[in-house]
């Protein structure tokens, strides 16, 4: 059985494929754009640092930064890898086994492991391993180490002697900026008075506010229509 899973788990790693809308360059919003710069410094140049805790509520570009770091990573001739743990999961804690073997190793949602006995032990000898290594670990949580329900106390220490990144949430303008960012990379044309009116009428979550976005770009698309209000009226049923 363990056997199974783990080649499962090397498939579906081998599998995993990187978002191409999730690199440094189009990480719009200046709220965080310091902890960008700082992740990608530490790409060219890890300075002994062991690992790297990114922590964040879940609307704050977590996961987009740790796509950018791999995407970064490769395009200087490194290996790299990008994964969720709720994406491990179905095959057990023996899942990370081998990740180590990546110069770049990124965990996302590394919460789901907290209070897993099993999970926070394969996760605490994959940071061993990595170190073994020279390799870079790097994972996202909404809190801080010691904040969170760990089980184990090396595997809350060790987290929290990385470096770690705390990541804000967006502003109004930051979330326009980014809204307007993301229209044009897709080829859209969006009027200030438009995107002024979808901030308006959107939730604030950016996630939420993107998913409108996807789903404008498609009845767009549809019905060869640019963005205007009463489109977007009509689109949304607003």
């Amino acid at each position: 059985m363990e056997g199974q899973a783990l080649v499962s788990a090397s498939q579906l790693v081998l599998g995993v494929k990187l978002r191409d809308d999730a690199r440094f360059d189009n990480f719009h919003g200046d709220r965080n754009t310091g902890a960008a710069s700082r992740l990608r410094a530490i790409c060219d140049q890890p300075e002994g640092i062991p690992v790297v805790v990114i922590c964040g509520d879940s609307d704050t570009g977590k996961s987009h930064l740790l796509q950018a770091a791999c995407h970064y990573a490769e395009s200087q001739g490194k290996s790299a890898v990008c994964i969720s743990i709720s994406e491990l999961e179905p095959f057990g804690p023996e899942a990370l086994a081998g990740l180590e073997e990546q110069d770049i190793i990124c965990l996302d949602d590394l919460d789901r492991v907290a209070g897993r006995d099993a999970w926070e032990e394969a996760v605490f000898h994959l940071y061993n391993r990595v170190q073994d290594r020279g390799n870079l670990l790097m994972v996202s949580l909404s809190e801080v180490p010691g904040a969170l329900p760990f089980h184990l106390p090396d595997l809350v220490s060790r987290l929290s002697h990385g470096l770690t990144l705390q990541l804000g949430i967006y502003r109004d303008d930051d979330r326009l900026i980014i809204l307007m960012a993301r229209a044009e990379q897709r080829g859209l044309v969006m009027g200030d008075d438009v995107a002024g009116f979808i901030m308006r009428r959107a939730p604030r979550r950016l996630g939420d506010l993107l998913a409108i976005l996807d789903t404008l770009d498609e009845n767009s698309l549809q019905a060869q229509r640019r963005l205007t209000i009463p489109f977007v009226k009509t689109v949304m049923a607003w």
